[in-house]
């Protein structure tokens, strides 16, 4: 099968699109013929400094496509079903071998596409605003990075459950106005405001009840320093990449609390929690309740130019591959 593999950490240029050999059908799991690939900031992690399970290394978390094949043990699954499957590895291929447990079928009001792009963002986004993070109707919640994937499922799942007032934060004013559509009360241009100044003119000095931060390094700070007073933060990545700690001391003087989010833990330790979760979320896009934005599409071919695309900050929601 094809692929898009690498031997070493670095930037995008150390992928390689090359032939390596399908990937192993395992007695409880399944084989699918991949139609789309959700590129997440886990991958891009990954690629730059994570171990290496294997070389050439296949990287990817998420992936849809059709079963083309199933394990002698593998239940509730069937050949020719439709699913996004969510992986430790391997997303980036022709082929993804998986547990047949890590797949969730895709209606057919669904596109494969769009399904590459839901479990990962709108359920840790879900757990962000409402598992860990205790989101009450009426509350103020402030989303760092906005125009991400799991900004945009923030935004909107925050609005749907009644916030009071929806903040968001991008890096300009034409991605904030894109923003207004998917229920975002608030816009705030960190390039050019002080996210602080403007949550506590915006909110009359209350602050933030609830902040899901994507970023951390110095904007974590920034996120403690707009909390109200016993307010929650949701911490679920570095996308910013900054390797200074935190100070989170100023939390002590608010009685606030932080919390660190990883839903792919929780995968795995609370499954017959999170299972029923993801396949809600995926009714709810399905059924146009919730929306996925693909920004661009790239062929696998390419992932070094969709990695590189991904990291120049431009897109608005998911960037997609395709083999």
């Amino acid at each position: 099968m094809k692929a898009a593999v690498y031997y070493e950490n670095g930037g995008p240029d150390v992928f390689r699109y090359e032939d390596v050999p399908d990937p192993e059908l395992r007695p409880g799991g399944v084989l699918i013929e991949v139609a789309a690939v959700g590129i997440q900031g886990g991958d891009l992690l990954h690629r730059t400094g994570s171990p290496l399970a294997r070389v050439p290394h296949v990287v990817g978390y998420q992936a849809a496509g059709t079963i083309v094949a199933a394990g002698e043990r593998a239940t509730g699954v069937a050949v020719g079903d439709r699913v996004v499957v969510t992986c430790n590895d391997g997303s980036h291929a022709a082929l993804i071998s998986a547990p047949a447990g890590a797949t969730y079928r895709v209606p057919d009001s669904l596109s494969l596409e769009e399904a590459a792009c839901v479990p990962i963002e709108f359920a840790t986004a879900s757990d962000c605003l409402f598992e860990f993070g205790h989101m009450r109707p009426g509350e103020v919640v402030l989303i760092q990075a906005g125009a991400g994937g799991v900004g945009l499922a923030a935004i909107q799942l925050a609005k749907a459950a009644g916030a009071g007032m929806v903040l968001a934060t991008a890096s300009s004013r034409e991605r904030l106005d894109r923003l207004a559509g998917f229920g975002m009360d608030h816009g705030i241009d960190y390039v050019h405001d002080d996210l602080v100044t403007e949550v506590t003119r915006l909110t009359e000095h209350h602050g933030a009840d609830l902040v899901v931060d994507s970023v951390g390094g110095r904007t974590l700070e920034q996120s403690i320093a707009a909390l109200a007073y016993r307010g929650r933060i949701s911490w679920v990545g570095r996308a910013g990449r900054d390797d200074r700690p935190a100070e989170v001391w100023p939390l002590m003087q608010k009685n606030a609390s932080l919390t660190g989010v990883f839903l792919g833990v929780e995968m795995a330790l609370n499954p017959t929690r999170v299972r029923p979760l993801v396949e809600d979320l995926i009714a709810r896009v399905a059924t146009g309740e919730l929306r996925v934005v693909i920004d661009r599409t790239f062929p696998l071919a390419e992932a070094a130019e969709a990695h590189r695309y991904i990291e120049s900050r431009q897109a608005f929601g998911r960037v997609v591959l395709v083999p």
